[in-house]
């Protein structure tokens, strides 16, 4: 009898879940927030932890889904455009949860908390475009959820590379720092120089390699970068059916402004564009240079097109 009472008490005293919205059908075990309360306990510093449940019925929650990559190829547009969709709730700043030391050691409670408040049917999504060529992040974001659903985006190796120095070179401008120019980092003694780390994130069968011991391939859905500057709905078709949303999302959310050179964004009468260091115009290389990083990256394409079963039309 006393047993019976006090499980009568411990049921009355629990405190109520509100339970998320997986992005796939996960089991009940991995989908529900108790195990989230678990893994909390395991890997955050204190085990004081506390829900933030909003008086409306939001909560924050661990992400179902997370854009991680590539830098450069285009993640801010992916993620503003699937922010479209009502069933979406998306993490506004980069977070590097999984890539920094300093972030990782305060545990999935302070990640939690850089999430937005999302209610039950929303999908949670957060965009980190280092993740990708960290060697650590895949086997951390297994180890949080082996279900995880994942968007990667990938540009033109050469165009991503052009892209990474052009938006560092304008980091130093703004702050009236000088820079070199590209070709000081793209030739060494008169040789491409394969150390140049916008070289390397560029090398994506490397990095994919890493992904792949963890997650099979149809976690992971690839958005084809230059096809989302084109022509944005098609992509973004792909990736509702991908994360099992209702078709939200119409061609009429998108227009082309001809003053910026790219595609914004109309939602329920309001327009907005990505912000102005986004479509930045590259440095002028020349043929030569631009036909050395072709010819570098030929074979690792094919390796990448081979170990994702598509191919995407690059140099």
């Amino acid at each position: 009898m006393a047993a019976f009472l006090l499980g009568a008490v411990l049921l009355i005293v629990q405190p109520q879940i509100v339970p998320s919205r997986p992005a796939i059908n996960l089991t009940a075990e991995t989908s529900s927030q108790s195990v989230q309360r678990e893994l909390l306990k395991k890997t955050s510093q204190k085990n004081d932890f506390k829900e933030s449940i909003h008086s409306n019925g939001s909560c924050q929650q661990l992400p179902q889904t997370i854009i991680i990559g590539v830098r450069k190829g285009g993640t801010r547009a992916l993620l503003e455009m699937l922010s479209l969709h009502p069933d979406i709730a998306a993490a506004e700043s980069e977070v590097h949860f999984f890539d920094w030391e300093d972030h990782y050691r305060n545990g999935l409670q302070w990640y939690i908390y850089q999430m937005p408040f999302s209610y039950p049917h929303q999908i949670t999504v957060e965009k980190t475009p280092a993740y990708f060529t960290s060697p650590k992040v895949p086997e951390r974001v297994y180890n949080m959820n082996q279900s995880m659903r994942l968007l990667l985006i990938l540009r033109d190796p050469t165009e991503r590379v052009l892209s990474d120095y052009t938006q560092v070179f304008y980091n130093h401008m703004q702050k009236h720092k000088p820079y070199p120019s590209i070709e000081q980092f793209l030739i060494k003694d008169g040789e491409l120089n394969v150390d140049y780390k916008a070289i390397n994130r560029s090398l994506y069968y490397v990095h994919m390699q890493n992904w792949l011991k963890y997650f099979p391939l149809d976690h992971i859905h690839i958005v084809d970068g230059d096809k989302l500057i084109k022509d944005p709905f098609p992509e973004i078709e792909k990736v509702e059916r991908f994360l099992k949303l209702s078709p939200q999302i119409n061609a009429s959310n998108f227009y082309f402004n001809k003053t910026k050179g790219f595609y914004c964004l109309r939602d329920s009468g309001r327009e907005r564009c990505l912000h102005e260091s986004k479509g930045r115009a590259h440095p002028q290389v020349d043929i030569w240079l631009l036909e050395k990083l072709h010819e570098y990256f030929h074979e690792p394409n094919k390796k990448f097109f081979e170990l994702v079963g598509r191919t995407f039309d690059w140099h």
